[in-house]
């Protein structure tokens, strides 16, 4: 059983009209228990088709729901997640038909065409905070807004400016800001090396996000749960998540998940591929399990009963079980 928070700590630069906003956001997000299960529906742009067609990297064939764009908001709306995250565009195209789930519009994306080798990564924003409103305005249920920054990119400070002032303009209007913050160019050897990883989360809380969400570290010596306690120290009041990465079987997943959070002091993960590479029964199970470990505070052989459908799980008002 996770502890439900009683009090949601609210950031200085949201003003008090927007106190509730942000306190009713935050909760609906973390479920009353500070961490965050974000389904992440972003790699449309961030790997084009590589993701959703095709097979995967041990020559499995990728689920063939995932091929329709519907198939993001159809696991959205049967699993338990604590936000949604995707593009302002396709929010648009299919929000209304899935009015209940909790969004968060990415406001940046780049592809992976572009490699490093070429020229450092450079994501600038399509669209602002102001532009997220107007699907609030149109009835769809917006808490939050994501924006990527390539710390160590020759381009990093024009995308830290516009991080910050996300996060600023987001914080005034009662919306939480999740970065996604990847050390990244030629200037960065070693992307994944724990004291960088530190140096990317720290970089989130400088920018004033609720999250910070980051690659899992890799080591030579030790574990790597050991290690990212570095980062989720370095981030401070900032919450720190985990990109879920390329599809892996399942267990492996949730055990590293449940290591991240219980050995490191995570807040919990993005998760996409892992996710909704399945097909929908599947898929929504995953979420389904992933969150009784986020939310739960339940263990690996548990979660994996609830992914294989043999247990339940459900969250109710003051409680998760």
């Amino acid at each position: 059983m996770t502890q439900l928070l009683t009090r949601v700590d609210v950031p200085a630069d949201v003003p008090s009209a927007q106190q509730s906003r942000y306190e009713q956001n935050f909760q609906t997000m973390t479920k009353g228990t500070g961490r965050l299960m974000l389904f992440a529906g972003d790699q449309k742009v961030e790997h084009l088709n590589d993701d959703f067609y095709g097979t995967l990297g041990n020559g499995e064939p990728i689920a063939a729901d995932d091929a329709d764009p519907g198939h993001l908001f159809k696991i959205a709306a049967d699993g338990i997640i604590g936000c949604f995250a995707t593009q302002l565009g396709l929010i648009a195209r299919y929000g209304r038909d899935y009015a209940s789930v909790p969004y968060l519009v990415k406001l940046n994306s780049k592809s992976h065409l572009i490699k490093t080798s070429q020229k450092d990564p450079r994501s600038l924003a399509w669209a602002s905070v102001d532009d997220a409103l107007t699907l609030a305005d149109a009835g769809l249920n917006i808490v939050g807004v994501g924006f990527t920054v390539y710390l160590g990119s020759e381009y990093e400070s024009e995308q830290m400016r516009e991080a910050a002032q996300t996060c600023f303009h987001a914080h005034r209007n009662g919306l939480l800001a999740v970065l996604w913050v990847y050390p990244r160019g030629a200037a960065v050897p070693e992307e994944q090396h724990p004291h960088i990883i530190a140096g990317a989360t720290g970089l989130g809380a400088t920018l004033g996000a609720d999250f910070v969400k980051v690659n899992y570290p890799k080591v030579k010596q030790g574990t790597a749960a050991e290690a990212f306690k570095e980062a989720v120290q370095a981030a401070g009041r900032t919450r720190v998540i985990t990109a879920g990465g390329s599809s892996t079987d399942p267990r492996t997943f949730l055990q590293t998940l449940h290591d991240q959070i219980f050995i490191s002091g995570a807040y919990g993960s993005a998760t996409g591929r892992n996710i909704h590479q399945k097909p929908l029964a599947e898929a929504v199970q995953m979420t389904n399990a992933i969150s009784a470990i986020t939310y739960g505070g339940r263990g690996v052989d548990e979660a994996m009963e609830i992914y294989d459908g043999r247990e339940k799980f459900s969250i109710q008002a003051g409680s998760t079980r």
